[in-house]
């Protein structure tokens, strides 16, 4: 169990969020029946007191309320820090900025053959889909602008897509009606790919590392 600090700064947290009017509040407030029939809207509206985020993040923890959290908490001796090594990076997850999270979900869904992980909100401003070990985030803006930069560059790519068997993929793809921004090349630095284009202009490129082809004198340099 966390130290009692840990909770007071998760509760000073939520009470930031919600000045802040981060929709995330929305799925905690509604942990309390009182306030389950409400939206997200309704609820970055209202006031959020200290002392309600500390009902909440008690509630969240699995208690009955803040007083039974606090003196749970107490009890809890400060453990030791484990030895973590020297730092390593571990995975990248890009996030893509889309105008209507579930319809973008349902896109990566039907035409690239993704799952749909979660939908957070209501309605939902943040989810997740995947396809075998790859994750993309969705995230809701009013005006994805990045989209928007990609279009006037032609060709800015905001995801690639290492893919074995990229020419499966993409007659997949093709069987799935998916208009491609890029058919599929082979490319001159070494490699085979195609682009797609989201509704929301995000463009994503799919590629199969290939060695280039060996000159007359078989180097391929």
């Amino acid at each position: 169990m966390p130290l009692l600090d840990t909770y007071r700064k998760q509760a000073k947290q939520l009470v930031r969020w919600h000045r802040q009017c981060n929709y995330s509040v929305g799925e905690k407030v509604r942990l309390l029946e009182r306030y389950r029939h409400l939206g997200d809207t309704e609820i970055l509206a209202m006031p959020l007191p200290l002392t309600l985020a500390q009902e909440i993040v008690a509630v969240e923890a699995g208690f009955r309320d803040w007083t039974a959290l606090k003196a749970a908490a107490d009890q809890v001796k400060r453990p030791a820090l484990p030895e973590l090594g020297a730092p390593r990076l571990q995975s990248v997850t890009p996030i893509l900025f889309v105008r209507e999270v579930t319809a973008a979900a349902d896109f990566y869904q039907r035409k690239l053959g993704f799952t749909i992980d979660f939908l957070h909100g209501k309605p939902p401003f943040y989810g997740a889909v995947s396809r075998d070990g790859v994750c993309l985030h969705l995230r809701f803006v009013q005006e994805p602008n990045f989209a928007a930069l990609a279009a006037r560059e032609c060709g800015l790519i905001l995801a690639t897509i290492e893919t074995s068997n990229v020419k499966g993929l993409y007659e997949e793809l093709q069987q799935r009606g998916l208009d491609f921004a890029q058919p599929l090349a082979r490319q001159a630095w070494g490699g085979i790919n195609f682009h797609v284009r989201d509704p929301d202009g995000n463009t994503l490129s799919f590629v199969q590392y290939w060695p280039p082809a060996p000159d007359a004198d078989g180097s391929g340099t």
